[in-house]
């Protein structure tokens, strides 16, 4: 997918991949939730800094390779985006861990998990 070339040389909001949205701002943020009120949405937090969050997404997304299924994905740099993270984290009902992965159904949480847990079998 190219995009784990992208995201460890350069900032995350030079990404070009056409696999994930990134969110960027609340707005982003607000735009995804919308958006699970018609499709399921997947929403990544990664750590820039964390090996495991690094090993985490390239399994997530070697995974995601073959999804056939209808949802979105969406990205979250955390470390840039700290802010956004607090209010998901808020908002959401879902304490913060890194890396972590999101799956929101009709604008709410339906499943979560953290670290190594964070596997896209729990999108199927």
């Amino acid at each position: 997918m190219g995009f784990l070339n992208n995201i460890f040389n350069k900032n995350s909001e030079e990404n070009t991949s056409t696999f994930w949205k990134n969110i960027n701002s609340v707005e982003d943020l607000n735009n995804a939730i919308a958006e699970s009120k018609t499709k399921k949405v997947i929403i990544f937090k990664h750590s820039t800094r964390c090996h495991i969050s690094k090993m985490v997404l390239s399994r997530f997304e070697k995974d995601a390779e073959n999804f056939e299924g209808d949802a979105e994905f969406y990205f979250l740099d955390l470390i840039a985006h700290r802010d956004v993270s607090n209010i998901i984290a808020e908002n959401l009902d879902v304490t913060h861990q890194s890396p972590q992965l999101l799956i929101l159904e009709n604008g709410v949480v339906v499943k979560h998990a953290s670290h190594n847990d964070a596997s896209f079998n729990l999108v199927e």
